[in-house]
């Protein structure tokens, strides 16, 4: 009987500590998925952006220096440059979150915030695809899931609403070119007609242009145009004379260096590409010098990196629903 009554209380000793164990376990659970960040700060421009179209303007302690919009980002502290942020200036910001990008002087400062005790969040973000989880990734950190579902379906939707229109436009035309032999073999040739050849331009002198394998590219794509420039080791590679002359380019995209003063940017690059009469674009004179941050931060404005492309390759039509 003793046996029996020793048994029956170590069992209940044991079913009583787990049910504390899960208890606590709960209400650790909890804290933890309720503990959101009260001060991020960001080191990258589009990662500013994000964060204010996700509705944490006000959670935000501190950005680059180069982090310009919203204009609300212009009044927040700064943290250093893109390419040199500041630990010092981070840590006294006291935060409880840091949101960097994946290259190797963001993810050092990242690797000492993270061996000081700070939480930091590393982003690899080079694709339209990297985007899409940067966003989710972020709203996850955030508490912001339902923000960012809502964040990445309206920037796929306005893409889709611009990349519809461009594809007519730019759609292959059919037409048969038979031949009197073709015919009577019952054959039929097809000919496309050709997206327009672009040539992104990063920098003058010395000339560097943007590659196939770059985000740059998918957004002539998507704005139906066709990047003059193959897949190259280096995505941004420099190209010289024969190399410009034999891509054919019916059109220059060239990023401004500032957005102040683009006019002027425009007509130097005028007289800088009048060198070149024979390529297509300056002999047709479209040549573009357009602001750069629309469409080099991928960001929340990426439809409207897209619709300023799509404007210079079809200026007179309307690449919006």
């Amino acid at each position: 009987m003793k046996k029996l009554w020793l048994l029956f209380a170590i069992t209940l000793l044991f079913g009583f500590s787990y049910f504390a164990y899960q208890i606590t376990h709960i209400k650790n659970r909890s804290k933890h998925s309720t503990n959101k960040p009260q001060k991020i700060v960001s080191l990258a421009p589009n990662l500013t952006e994000i964060l204010f179209a996700l509705e944490l303007g006000d959670k935000i302690a501190a950005v680059s220096n180069s982090s310009d919009y919203p204009p609300e980002a212009t009044e927040k502290n700064k943290v250093g440059t893109f390419w040199q942020p500041n630990t010092e200036a981070i840590i006294a910001s006291k935060p409880d979150l840091v949101i960097t990008l994946w290259f190797e002087q963001q993810k050092a400062v990242a690797d000492s915030l993270n061996r000081l005790g700070y939480k930091t969040l590393t982003l690899k973000v080079e694709t339209i695809e990297e985007l899409w989880s940067a966003i989710e990734k972020i709203g996850d950190a955030t508490g912001k899931q339902i923000e960012a579902e809502k964040l990445i379906a309206t920037m796929k939707n306005s893409i889709f609403a611009y990349e519809q229109p461009v594809l007519r436009l730019s759609a292959p035309v059919l037409r048969s070119r038979a031949t009197a032999k073709d015919e009577s073999e019952g054959k039929q040739t097809i000919e496309n007609k050709q997206r327009t050849r672009v040539l992104w331009v990063i920098q003058n002198e010395p000339l560097r242009v943007a590659a196939k394998n770059t985000f740059v590219n998918k957004l002539i794509e998507l704005a139906g145009g066709e990047n003059a420039i193959d897949t190259t080791f280096a995505q941004y590679p420099l190209i010289n004379t024969e190399e410009l002359i034999s891509c054919g380019a019916e059109v220059i995209i060239q990023s401004a260096m500032s957005k102040n003063n683009i006019a002027k940017q425009q007509e130097a690059a005028n007289v800088f590409w009048s060198k070149w009469q024979n390529l297509p674009a300056v002999k047709n004179n479209r040549i573009y010098v357009v602001e750069p941050d629309t469409v080099l931060r991928l960001g929340p404005r990426l439809s409207e990196g897209i619709e300023l492309i799509a404007n210079c390759l079809h200026p007179a039509a309307s690449t919006k629903k």
